[in-house]
């Protein structure tokens, strides 16, 4: 007996937790906070919890999360940004959109990740950050790319859009590097109901940042500090 399995399906996803959406979308037309708000909140904090980091904040989608990081680590016009070529188009694109400059490091034939022995040698005095991307829910083997990174002093910053709730030797992705970036898009492992994005830090001051970027540069309304 032939059967037809589809690859992915979201009505069923859907009809499993339809009354619990419903519910919690009453609450949001109830509340009117469409942006941000106390939903938006609670969400930072359970994720922030349960990728064991510090801080999480929630940007409008994943492209968002990265070009957040990069711009708030300073990464700009003519800087190299090592990232693998086996990736969704945001990882490059987020880094050219600044000015600088995606340099593809090659992958890892059994994993598809990038491989850690194959960074040093692409690694110049331009180069300012590293991009690992945990892909297919698999993690990148970290440890040697934060100690390339500490040595060199690079930013690390984690596209783990495609690997939520994978763990490295007992941490979470997102959770390893300067900045961990997830994407909330419909299709991910664990998906919105539209676009979303979250940038999750241990760092007080890059938390700051990247808050206050995601909202126009403003701390207080029609008060803007920088162009966000």
């Amino acid at each position: 007996m032939k059967m037809k399995v589809p690859f992915f399906d979201l009505t069923a996803q859907f009809k499993s937790i339809e009354e619990e959406i419903k519910s919690a979308l009453d609450e949001v037309f109830k509340t009117q906070q469409f942006i941000l708000g106390s939903k938006v909140q609670a969400l930072e904090e359970t994720i922030a919890q349960y990728c064991r980091t510090r801080y999480a904040m929630g940007v409008a989608s994943g492209s968002d999360a990265l070009l957040l990081s990069l711009i708030a680590l300073g990464i700009g016009n003519g800087d190299e940004v090592l990232i693998p070529p086996f990736t969704f188009f945001a990882t490059a694109g987020s880094v050219s959109r600044l000015g600088a400059i995606p340099v593809f490091v090659d992958i890892d034939p059994e994993t598809y990740n990038i491989a850690p022995s194959k960074i040093e040698e692409k690694i110049t005095q331009r180069t300012k950050a590293i991009v690992p991307v945990h892909l297919f829910g698999q993690c990148v083997d970290m440890n040697p790319i934060l100690q390339i990174a500490k040595e060199k002093q690079l930013f690390v910053i984690e596209d783990a859009a495609q690997a939520h709730g994978a763990e490295y030797r007992g941490r979470r992705v997102g959770s390893m590097g300067d900045a961990g970036c997830f994407s909330f898009y419909p299709g991910k492992n664990l998906g919105a109901l539209g676009d979303g994005g979250a940038v999750l830090t241990d760092d007080s001051a890059l938390a700051e940042k990247v808050r206050l970027l995601g909202n126009y540069g403003s701390r207080r309304k029609y008060h803007h500090e920088l162009a966000g």
